[in-house]
């Protein structure tokens, strides 16, 4: 039996969107918003961002806005605005707004079959897709994403994989993660002629 394709599309959304909240579960205030690369990329910033994301190619693409105004949007916020925390925005706001993005999201995917037209105004180019093309970049921009959060959230403490309880990496202790990172450099090392 084949399965519908907007089905499995929308089944890895929600499972990567589960992901992406679990990986601020356990963490301080300031390690889900501290920046930790040279370009400010932060844990609650992905998840705001991608807030942002769904909201506007499952809302306004097919012509259902969000019904909530979100500020990161207008033309005269901050440029990244979508991508941090400010310190007058919780978590609890942040993940409960993306929460509430999914379900405006999961009712455009639900009620509209995978060739409804829509247009992505923000597009150069051909701004013309079908809910199965914005289904395929969504979830390729959130696991995009998801991968960004889970190195950020393996150097903060050593969490890894899509939940508390699947690791999705294999079931090793700190020595053997430690003599495998070895064998890796000393790989790197040769090849590098170092």
């Amino acid at each position: 039996m084949t399965a519908d394709p907007k089905e499995t599309l929308h089944g890895y959304l929600r499972s990567v969107r589960k992901a992406m909240v679990w990986k601020l579960d356990g963490l301080s205030e300031y390690d889900v918003r501290r920046p930790l690369t040279p370009t400010g990329t932060n844990l609650l910033g992905l998840v705001k961002h991608l807030a942002i994301v769904e909201a506007g190619y499952f809302g306004d693409t097919f012509g259902r806005p969000f019904p909530e105004h979100l500020p990161w949007w207008d033309d005269d916020a901050h440029p990244n605005a979508d991508s941090f925390a400010t310190e007058d925005e919780s978590r609890a706001d942040l993940v409960d707004c993306y929460q509430r993005v999914w379900a405006h999201a999961d009712e455009t995917i639900e009620t509209l079959p995978a060739d409804a037209p829509g247009r992505v105004p923000w597009w150069t180019g051909d701004p013309h897709v079908t809910l199965h093309q914005v289904l395929v970049h969504v979830v390729a921009e959130t696991n995009r994403h998801a991968g960004h959060a889970d190195i950020l959230r393996e150097q903060l403490d050593g969490a890894v994989g899509l939940n508390a309880h699947n690791s999705n990496i294999g079931d090793h202790d700190e020595a053997w993660w430690s003599t495998y990172r070895a064998q890796v450099e000393q790989a790197a090392r040769a090849a590098g002629g170092i």
